[in-house]
């Protein structure tokens, strides 16, 4: 029978529907691309389109080369319609109709271009791009850490349509607030409460069961692991934890910054070959910026194919429902060579 499981991350049920539980094969479907004679002269993530986004604020590219001209490899601009913006200086909270709160839409948001190359994927790059491309995570996410102003930092990335891309060009965001989202405060306060009552953290506990057990794990290096968690609230929903305790990514050293983008090429790879170029969305989680050293906060990668929809139950109840077994996700994934 369908089973209930409890995320130990944020106390949510989650419903693994045995009864009706589908092999991870029967998500293999054909996806439609975008047609090869796209114009590539309206994508303003495009070489020679440089003109069409703000100025760039971080570019790898050769010296020689000139600011916002062709011939970068990465690129990092603001977002031409940011959800935020720097306008102004003021963080100021009002009470509004002597009830609501509001405060000025005070932020940064960011893209990053990921590759010249507008057909590319994460999962077809070059390693050595990749590499790259989590490079470029880590200056930003530590240039912007620095601001007193944010407390927290949103990075993520849309792949496909059915995950909330509107341009096909590969880039990946990042988005500065002055406030901490309240789903990172409830998971920090659910790992506070672990701490208290065991002494330990709560997600390395997490990766001591997974390298325990081994049947959810996807991949396993010298510093990350990657596996299906327990209570996956989507089918092949994936994470990906470093070893090594750190509640603030920006603390991530250069050469664990390149093993964690070669652990991501992997495991995106493998979705991508598994599932033929699945729609989907990963993030960053981590501590917020003033909060620094945390013993009972871990940072991580979630990676969240969009392979099927949300219903009236999940809409209702707040509670997904799962048809692919994590165990059996995790098996499908692992088996599939890169």
């Amino acid at each position: 029978m369908s089973e209930l499981r409890r995320n130990p991350l944020t106390k949510d049920w989650v419903i693994i529907a045995t009864e009706r539980a589908k092999r991870p094969e029967d998500f293999v479907t054909a996806k439609s691309e975008a047609p090869i004679n796209e114009d590539l002269s309206k994508c303003p993530f495009c070489p020679g389109n440089e003109g069409k986004t703000p100025p760039e604020l971080l570019a790898y590219r050769p010296t020689e080369t000139k600011p916002n001209t062709p011939g970068w490899w990465i690129r990092v601009t603001n977002n031409q319609f940011p959800a935020l913006a720097m306008d102004g200086v003021s963080t100021h909270r009002e009470i509004v109709e002597g009830f609501n709160l509001k405060m000025p839409g005070f932020g940064e948001h960011e893209v990053i271009i990921e590759t010249p190359d507008h057909h590319q994927t994460i999962a077809t790059m070059d390693p050595k791009q990749v590499e790259e491309i989590f490079s470029a995570y880590r200056e930003r996410y530590r240039d912007l850490a620095k601001d007193p102003r944010f407390e927290a930092i949103t990075l993520f990335k849309n792949h496909g349509a059915g995950a909330g891309t509107s341009l096909r060009h590969p880039h990946s965001q990042i988005v500065a607030t002055p406030v901490t989202p309240l789903q990172t405060r409830n998971l920090m306060e659910e790992a506070i409460h672990y701490f208290d009552a065991s002494g330990s953290c709560l997600f390395c506990d997490m990766i001591k069961v997974e390298q325990s057990f081994q049947k959810r794990i996807v991949l396993e290096t010298s510093n990350f692991i990657v596996f299906s968690p327990f209570a996956a609230a989507l089918p092949f929903q994936t994470f990906v934890f470093p070893k090594k305790h750190n509640s603030n990514f920006e603390e991530i050293s250069p050469e664990d910054c390149r093993e964690l983008a070669g652990v991501m090429r992997i495991a995106l790879t493998k979705l991508y070959k598994g599932l033929h170029n699945p729609d989907f969305n990963y993030v960053l989680v981590s501590a917020p910026c003033r909060e620094k050293d945390m013993e009972h906060f871990h940072w991580h990668f979630k990676i969240f194919p969009r392979i099927t929809k949300q219903a009236g139950f999940e809409i209702g109840s707040g509670m997904f429902i799962n048809s692919v077994i994590p165990e059996e996700a995790a098996r499908f994934l692992r088996e599939i060579v890169v």
